[in-house]
């Protein structure tokens, strides 16, 4: 019996869709660990959403890219594939600048100026994914950013000719302003990737470090805070809109506090992690003056390079930055 593949896939894809709007567990997809803080918090938000609805919606969280590889979580939400997913936004930047905006270095450096970033990015954002039909629930940051070597950094020479992992287009191009070679490896195949080679230094959160256990492969960790990427949960538009008015605002509830414990537990996990790199060997150092204004400096030319991308938009944003 012939059977039409493509057809198979349409009506298979509108199951999904029509199913996830009346069923009472809906799948929510994320490419972080398990015991990672940004997991839990979509747990806690699962938790509020089946209170808000009085158990009928309920959430099944799969992490560490059980179900979806990281890159692929948006397509799947917006094709309608799964109603919900977790995503590093700024991993799409090649799509939209304004997905990457929280990883320039130093346009906004710790928490404060993570939050009001924020505040000036989501209207941009929550009307570039609308076109691609996804819905922007809450955000959270990560904790800020810093180096991880097996020698300590004294100025960006010494990071010249390592294979550093990228995880965006800006940490791409921010490796080769290092003298860096980008290579793309998501967290949760960082430790494999040094193993074999494959990477020799790495600029991430230290949430990220204890995630992947860094002292097994990593001597230093140099906190620079140089930006705090956020990691956003995302709902498929017409799931969204098919829902009661009631609904709806449960589902938005229950993503305001989320993104107001996400914020908070952020902030914590951030003192714990270096703590936990120390108590596991690894030299936690303070940035040299020379390193801070070497990096500052290609955070100035990463700024102009973006906003050449990111038009009249870029701009605004900018302006609204250093408006104080």
């Amino acid at each position: 019996m012939f059977i039409n593949k493509k057809s198979v896939v349409v009506v298979a894809s509108a199951l999904v869709l029509s199913t996830a709007v009346s069923a009472e567990r809906w799948d929510v997809a994320t490419g972080f660990p398990e015991g990672n803080f940004q997991t839990q918090n979509v747990y806690y938000f699962g938790e509020q959403l089946e209170e808000l609805t009085g158990g009928a919606i309920t959430l099944q969280v799969h992490s560490g890219m059980s179900l979806y590889r990281q890159p692929e979580i948006k397509q799947a939400v917006a094709t309608g594939q799964i109603p919900m997913g977790e995503i590093l936004l700024s991993a799409y930047g090649n799509e939209d600048p304004f997905f990457e905006a929280d990883s320039i270095p130093f346009l906004a450096s710790g928490y404060d100026e993570a939050w009001e970033l924020y505040q000036v990015q989501r209207p941009f954002v929550e009307e570039r994914l609308e076109r691609q039909g996804v819905k922007l629930l809450y955000s959270v940051a990560w904790p800020g950013t810093g180096f991880y070597t097996t020698y300590p950094v004294d100025d960006i020479s010494d990071l010249s000719g390592e294979r550093m992992r990228a995880y965006n287009s800006a940490t791409s191009r921010l490796a080769e302003h290092l003298g860096a070679t980008p290579t793309t490896v998501e967290q949760v195949e960082a430790p494999q990737a040094f193993s074999t080679g494959v990477i020799s230094a790495m600029i991430t959160s230290p949430v990220t470090g204890v995630n992947t256990q860094s002292w097994d492969f990593i001597d230093y960790f140099t906190d620079l805070s140089a930006w705090h990427n956020k990691n956003f949960v995302i709902m498929n538009l017409r799931t969204f809109n098919s829902l009661d008015e009631e609904t709806q605002q449960a589902i938005l509830t229950a993503a305001e506090r989320a993104e107001k414990r996400g914020w908070e537990e952020s902030r914590k996990a951030a003192k714990s992690a270096v703590e936990t790199l120390a108590e596991h060997g690894m030299q936690v150092n303070e940035p040299s003056e020379q390193l801070m204004e070497d990096f500052r400096a290609i955070g100035t030319l990463m700024i102009e390079e973006w906003l050449d991308r990111a038009g009249s938009d870029g701009q605004a944003l900018v302006d609204a930055m250093n408006s104080d």
